[in-house]
């Protein structure tokens, strides 16, 4: 089964200035109990340095919590503060489960980390534009319009990507149309 990437997007979180994936949402990728991945993690300890993988602090967890991406404490909540992988994390991970599930899947993750980053770099390329014509007001205005169209655009698939694969859908269909 592939994976749509705006899933793959929704799963991936900023954390400490890192592209990071919980280590819940990774062994659901991968099609393996998160206690398995965590294990065999364990085992392997020595290959998973801190840019690599690393564990959430309390802080960092509850922040998550808040916005509902991982369960409550009590029945079935967690009872460790989870791990997220780097995307180094992620290939390192599908080497050590060595099922073709995980290293099919941690491609695609892997590609889409790249277009995240991608998205990242044009943004920045953009403003870094706007803050060097600033020094020129006659034409502001036009960059401006082309920033306020190139930022709607990425809000867009934001939302998109928020509102979950349905919505991802029905906007494909929409345009196939």
């Amino acid at each position: 089964m592939i994976v749509p990437d705006e899933i793959l997007m929704s799963k991936i979180y900023f954390i400490r200035g890192q592209k990071v994936i919980l280590d819940s949402d990774l062994a659901e990728l991968y099609q393996v109990e998160t206690k398995a991945l965590k294990q065999a993690v364990k085992r392997n300890e020595d290959i998973f340095p801190l840019h690599f993988m690393f564990e959430l602090t309390v802080e960092e967890f509850e922040v998550l919590r808040s916005q509902n991406v991982t369960s409550k404490n009590g029945r079935g909540g967690t009872r460790y503060l989870p791990y997220v992988f780097t995307e180094y994390g992620i290939l390192q991970a599908a080497n050590i489960l060595r099922s073709a599930r995980a290293k099919q899947m941690s491609i695609r993750i892997i590609e889409v980390f790249v277009r995240l980053h991608k998205m990242i770099i044009d943004n920045l390329e953009i403003r870094s534009l706007i803050e060097k014509l600033d020094k020129k007001p006659r034409i502001m205005p036009r960059i401006l319009k082309l920033y306020l169209s190139i930022s709607m655009n990425y809000w867009k698939r934001i939302r998109r990507i928020m509102k979950g694969p349905q919505s991802v859908l029905k906007s494909q269909e929409v345009a196939n149309n």
